[in-house]
């Protein structure tokens, strides 16, 4: 059974909330992909939603230019995962797919259109 930590922002209030995701509305983000829009009611929030990104427990963030769930190492030279220090730096570094797994702890999201609600 997975728990997820969403972050809600909403980009007209410069506001965002964060609330727990527990069974049965953790298994509607199951199989989602950075990017997608979906509706908020499925997870009791009024409004649509887009995933933007997420992290699981160790950390580690997800990328939306790679395909899957999995955990590689990719060389990177830029944003986002990595910010360079100096012009033409690359570093491989340990990114996650963009597709939401149990394993994700963190899933961001921005509201799209509705109201944000309460959070904990």
């Amino acid at each position: 059974m997975p728990e997820f930590q969403l972050v809600l922002s909403d980009p007209k209030t410069r506001r965002s909330v964060d609330f727990d995701v527990k069974d049965p509305q953790s298994q509607a983000l199951l199989g989602l992909r950075i990017g997608e829009v979906i509706d908020g009611s499925l997870i009791g929030v009024k409004g649509t939603i887009k995933i933007t990104g997420g992290s699981d427990r160790s950390g580690i963030p997800m990328r939306p230019d790679m395909h899957g769930g999995g955990k590689r190492y990719v060389l990177l030279s830029g944003p986002p995962c990595f910010k360079p220090r100096r012009k033409g730096e690359r570093r491989r570094k340990l990114v996650r797919g963009d597709m939401v797994t149990p394993m994700i702890y963190q899933v961001n999201a921005v509201l799209i259109d509705g109201e944000l609600p309460e959070g904990k």
